[in-house]
C-alpha cells in the first residue's frame, strides 16, 4: 500500500506540477492509490495525451474551473503551449458548443497572461 500511494502522489505530482502531501480520508487515498497510481500511470498513452482528453472531457462539461487547473499544469510542465492551447480552444468549440469553447478560451487566454507574466 506504501508503495502504490508513493507512486500515486508522484504521478500526482507530475500531473499537476507542485508538490502534492499525503492527505486524510477515503475519497484522497482513493483518488491518490487508483486514479493516479493505477490509470494515470498505465502504459500506452503518455501525460500529455491524457491531460489533452481531460481538456476535451472537461470543456464538453462546462468545467472551466477544473479545466483552468489543466491548462495552467501543461503550461507550467511545458506539454502545451500557448498557440496549441489556442489551438484546442479552437477545435473544441466546433465539437462542444460555442458557449462552452468560450469558457475555454477564457481560461486558456488568462492563463496563458498569467504565465507569461510570471
Amino acid at each position: 500500500m506504501e508503495t502504490r500511494r508513493a507512486q500515486g502522489l508522484d504521478v500526482m505530482q507530475q500531473v499537476y506540477g507542485w508538490e502534492v502531501q499525503d492527505g486524510p480520508g477515503d475519497f484522497f487515498g482513493t483518488t491518490v492509490d487508483h486514479l493516479f497510481a493505477d490509470i494515470w500511470s498505465r502504459p500506452g498513452l503518455s501525460l500529455r495525451d491524457r491531460r489533452l482528453l481531460l481538456l476535451g472531457a472537461l470543456t464538453a462539461q462546462g468545467l472551466d474551473d477544473v479545466a483552468d487547473i489543466q491548462v495552467r499544469a501543461a503550461l507550467g510542465n511545458a506539454e502545451l503551449d500557448a498557440d496549441q492551447l489556442r489551438e484546442i480552444a479552437l477545435f473544441l468549440t466546433h465539437y462542444v458548443g460555442w458557449p462552452l469553447g468560450t469558457k475555454l478560451n477564457t481560461v486558456v487566454e488568462k492563463a496563458i497572461g498569467e504565465h507569461d507574466r510570471s
